[in-house]
C-alpha cells in the first residue's frame, strides 16, 4: 500500500463565516459543497478524479495570536504557480494579512506565510525558477 496524495485536511473554526470569507474569498479556493451542510468544502485541486479539500467545521476557538503552536495542526501548505506567488502575496499584505518570509528546509520552493482568522497557519508556497 503507498499514500498517494492528501485527499483532505479539516479545521474547526470559531466563525464559519469568517472563515469562509479567508479561504474562500481571500485565497481563491472553490467552494463546491452541497447547500445546507453545517461544514463548507473548498477544493484545493484535484487527483484521478477525487477532490483535494479544505473543509472548513463549525466549532472551533480561535486561537491567541502568537500561540497557534501550541494547537495539533502545525500549518497548510498550499502551491501555486511562480508567476502567481509575488502577486498574491501583494494582495494579501494590501488587504491586510501579514505575511511572513519562510524558507524550506531542503525543497526548492519559495515560500511564505500567514494565519487565518483562528489562528491556523498558511503557507503559500510556489517552485523555484531554475
Amino acid at each position: 500500500m503507498t499514500i498517494r496524495a492528501i485527499v483532505e485536511i479539516v479545521l474547526r473554526v470559531a466563525d464559519i463565516d469568517r472563515a469562509l470569507a479567508f479561504y474562500h474569498d481571500t485565497l481563491g479556493l472553490e467552494l463546491f459543497s452541497p447547500p445546507g451542510l453545517p461544514g463548507k468544502f473548498l477544493r484545493v485541486g484535484e487527483k484521478d478524479g477525487l477532490p483535494m479539500q479544505i473543509v472548513l467545521v463549525p466549532g472551533g476557538q480561535a486561537a491567541p495570536a502568537g500561540i497557534a503552536a501550541l494547537a495539533g495542526l502545525h500549518h497548510i501548505g498550499l502551491e501555486v504557480e511562480p508567476a502567481d506567488w509575488q502577486p498574491l502575496r501583494d494582495r494579501l499584505e494590501a488587504a491586510g494579512h501579514a505575511t511572513r518570509d519562510g524558507a524550506h528546509p531542503f525543497m526548492a520552493v519559495d515560500a511564505f506565510y500567514l494565519d487565518d482568522p483562528d489562528g491556523n497557519e498558511v503557507e503559500i508556497a510556489t517552485r523555484r525558477p531554475a
